[in-house]
């Protein structure tokens, strides 16, 4: 079925083209450069106004696709018209040019109106479709973070064992991959045992995991710092402790320029709640750190 061109636009065009064109060549040239069959312009007779003619042009373009797209395209060549050479010439020219001028006028007014109406319109698309994409996305990790949430919940049944342990560097990584963090898996390095490393914004944190009962102490802290400070300069340490930390293992862990971040379970779930990403939470802890020289900000103060 042919696009509707609505009346007004047709009759802007029409009135812009009788206005522009006096000279019959003149106008047939233009409609020649807009692809109107040869065929069609012979049937022009002498006796024929220019307006009969043009009358009888539109309604046979408007009845297909492809006249619709010609009329599109002569509104557009009129609408761009600087100067109206078929115009000169006349006693009554400069009438001519303005009467010309504000059809041109009208023409260019809607079709900038109409593209207006079309950006609108794309805008709004582009607004649904992104709040759709988030939406998606939204459920997408939500399933996802319930996923890791279950599988931890399990997990945590046999919290303390070595087995279990190793399957937490596992879980762990997973939540990082889930973040698109970049990372290293456990790896060895100096003799020593690296849990894995992840970076954030720049900074490589080597990762230390503990996925005991009992809460972290301070010898703890001192064997992962000896990590830390044995790499370059610029490396720091995220301690994740699922149970917690000793009040001696946190002074220990703190101090000026304190290389190491301190995590619990409760920054653990924070993330897994979907109101934080793994990055923030360390940024923020971090920030902590650079602000207080404490590496250790439990989540319920986050919000201080």
């Amino acid at each position: 079925m042919p696009e509707q061109l609505p009346s007004h636009f047709i009759d802007l065009v029409q009135d812009a083209l009788l206005k522009s064109f006096w000279r019959k060549n003149a106008l047939l040239n233009f409609l020649r450069r807009h692809k109107i069959a040869e065929g069609f312009l012979a049937t022009w007779q002498e006796t024929e106004t220019k307006r009969v003619f043009v009358g009888r042009l539109f309604p046979k373009l408007e009845s297909d696709n492809k006249g619709a797209q010609v009329i599109k395209q002569m509104a557009v060549s009129l609408s761009e018209q600087l100067k109206f050479p078929d115009l000169e010439g006349w006693e009554d020219t400069q009438t001519k040019i303005q009467s010309a001028k504000e059809a041109i006028v009208a023409l260019r007014r809607y079709l900038n109106t109409q593209e207006q109406k079309a950006d609108d319109a794309k805008t709004r698309e582009e607004t649904q479709k992104a709040a759709q994409q988030r939406m998606q996305e939204t459920i997408k990790k939500r399933q996802t973070l319930e996923t890791l949430s279950e599988k931890l919940k399990e997990l945590s049944k046999q919290i303390g064992t070595a087995d279990a342990g190793y399957r937490f560097q596992d879980w762990f990584f997973d939540l990082v991959d889930f973040f698109e963090m970049t990372q290293r898996r456990p790896y060895v390095s100096g003799g020593r045992q690296i849990d894995g490393s992840v970076t954030v914004e720049g900074t490589t944190y080597l990762i230390e995991l503990k996925f005991t009962k009992e809460q972290s102490g301070s010898p703890d802290v001192d064997t992962f710092l000896a990590k830390v400070n044995d790499k370059a300069d610029n490396t720091m340490g995220i301690m994740l402790s699922m149970s917690g930390y000793s009040s001696t293992a946190i002074a220990q862990a703190s101090g000026r320029k304190t290389p190491i971040i301190l995590l619990d379970h409760g920054h653990v779930y924070l993330v897994l709640s979907g109101n934080w990403t793994l990055s923030e939470v360390v940024s923020r802890v971090r920030r902590h750190a650079s602000q207080t020289a404490r590496a250790f900000l439990p989540a319920s103060e986050f919000g201080a």
